[in-house]
């Protein structure tokens, strides 16, 4: 799926979401790319540019007084083709991938952390039903 195909599928996944999540995310821009900046991996201590699917780079909401003036809108960055080869590798369909990334770097723009949506996604692998 080449750039632009899945940067399409992205919008439409966000498109379909329900009303009030996509009010909620007004001030956040969605971007699809390659793989994670340099300046990304070093950050985060990644051997490969294959291991992040997405980042959510913003002030979670919930960390959030009021918006100042002339604040930059948050960004999820999706990345291809990591989301790509996790689909490869699961045999899941594309659009399950790219929706299954987007939700969870939503969900940091909600002020969730990575334990706390495993919880939500996977209730009885993590014991909570």
């Amino acid at each position: 799926m080449n750039a632009e195909e899945f940067s399409f599928v992205a919008e439409q996944l966000l498109s379909d979401l329900p009303e009030s999540f996509r009010l909620a995310l007004e001030n956040v821009v969605i971007i699809a790319e390659d793989f994670p900046a340099i300046e990304i991996m070093h950050a985060m201590n990644l051997q490969s540019s294959f291991e992040l699917l997405g980042l959510y780079e913003g002030r979670p909401v919930t960390e959030r007084e009021a918006m100042p003036s002339g604040t930059l809108p948050d960004i999820i960055h999706l990345y291809r083709k990591p989301i790509l080869a996790m689909c490869a590798e699961t045999g899941e369909n594309i659009e399950h991938c790219i929706r299954h990334v987007l939700i969870h770097e939503i969900g940091h723009h909600f002020g969730y952390s990575d334990a706390e949506m495993e919880v939500i996604e996977f209730p009885v692998q993590t014991g909570t039903i």
